[in-house]
């Protein structure tokens, strides 16, 4: 018989997020009265922006048509997509040529991989979006678990002592380096001056940064940078990767993308973008035709105005979970709440108490669902993740069941 890839023996339990899901169903089976709201995963719940939905909707009507009708694409993506994604959101900083399309942010991180195979050394921040880890595991690159940990991954903490900015001389030289900014699930920012140091870290040790910008606009705050290439000599030692699914809320739609500039080599001087050109022309089979015509609609005026304007409604949301979470029933538990208002998330933490503990004292008393910061990194124990992708009159109410609870 063959042998089962050893990878996904090495993997822990379950993906955190169906393991949350699970957790909520059998709550739900046992108290069906219980009305139960959703902090938890990052799954937009605003409806699309009719502009964006009709250019859908348009297009999909038009392959009824002989003049309308479309085949198979370019696996790289709709070259008028490529450009307007690179003229919009970079303004210079990469070109078409460097803008592959995809089917999301989390499906490319995954294929990313291949790129680099299994002898690879891995590092992540930590906490950190947990497809980083895993997909690493399942491709043999991060090793066997020790119990903290796998064996292969170098953990970065992020924690508020060190202002959720990782030491960098705990990587390891020739290493891969996830990083997200506005981190998931701990909403902090990069600073210019912390990518310029990750930056010439990565490029003085050999190392290449997975640049994971998913959040880049809930950034409100003009000083902070949307993009790794905003900083000198990211080009040859980045690759960036982005999605619509927050901005436009194609979390469903599924539509995203990466940047690999011509400059990024690998030790033998092969060139990155040839070989992730590759992947993408093999593995992959190009994004729909149909939702690459509402990313060409999310880049028109128009869209831009309509996607801001959503996100804002998320921010909202978080502001007032952030000040529900900063009221006296937490701050006699010592709760202490990070949220910095460029970014969808509210992280706190909870002193002496167990992640999944204080998920199920929430679920229980307040039938509200979250997400157990230990899910995402061994420094995400006592911290739980609130999400503000919600309808914000369930957010209000969310937020008058937390500021009831009393907590031991």
């Amino acid at each position: 018989m063959i042998k089962r890839n050893t990878g996904f023996a090495n993997l822990t339990a379950g993906y955190l997020f169906p393991e949350v899901a699970r957790r909520r169903r059998e709550y739900a089976e046992k108290n069906p009265q219980a009305k139960i709201i959703s902090l938890s995963i990052g799954n937009t719940t605003e409806p699309l922006p009719e502009f964006i939905a009709k250019a859908m909707a348009d297009y999909s009507m038009a392959l009824a048509t002989p003049e309308g009708y479309s085949g198979y694409g370019d696996e790289q993506g709709n070259s008028t997509l490529r450009a307007k994604i690179a003229e919009t959101w970079y303004k210079g900083m990469a070109t078409p040529e460097e803008v592959f399309i995809s089917d999301g942010a989390k499906c490319d991180i995954a294929r990313i991989q291949t790129l680099f195979g299994s002898k690879v050394k891995i590092a992540v921040q930590d906490p950190a979006y947990p497809v980083y880890v895993d997909g690493s595991v399942i491709v043999s690159a991060a090793g066997k678990n020790t119990g903290k940990g796998y064996k292969g991954v170098t953990y970065m903490p992020c924690t508020p002592e060190n202002d959720f900015f990782p030491d960098l001389s705990k990587i390891k030289k020739n290493s891969l380096i996830y990083f997200c900014s506005p981190n998931n699930p701990t909403g902090a920012c990069a600073t210019k001056e912390q990518l310029k140091a990750l930056v010439d870290f990565a490029n003085a040790n050999g190392c290449i940064i997975i640049y994971d910008a998913a959040y880049r606009e809930f950034i409100r705050d003009p000083k902070l940078p949307k993009t790794i290439f905003e900083i000198e000599g990211s080009r040859t030692c980045s690759i960036e990767i982005n999605s619509f699914s927050k901005p436009a809320g194609f979390t469903g739609v599924r539509l995203g993308w990466s940047i690999v500039p011509m400059e990024l080599k690998f030790a033998d001087g092969t060139s990155v973008n040839r070989d992730w050109n590759r992947v993408m022309t093999t593995l992959f089979n190009g994004a729909s035709n149909v939702v690459q015509a509402g990313g060409i609609a999310c880049l028109e005026p128009e869209g831009l105005k309509a996607m801001k304007e959503v996100i804002d409604y998320y921010l909202v949301n978080g502001a007032k979970i952030s000040e529900t979470l900063r009221g006296e029933n937490f701050k006699k538990a010592g709760v202490e709440v990070y949220y910095t208002g460029n970014s969808p998330y509210v992280w706190a933490k909870f002193p002496g108490k167990k992640s999944w503990d204080v998920f199920d004292t929430i679920l229980d008393k307040c039938h509200i669902v979250t997400t157990p910061g230990s899910g995402f990194g061994p420094s995400g124990e006592s911290f739980i993740r609130f999400s503000s992708f919600g309808h914000q009159e369930a957010v209000k109410e969310a937020c008058e069941r937390l500021s009831k609870l009393e907590l031991q």
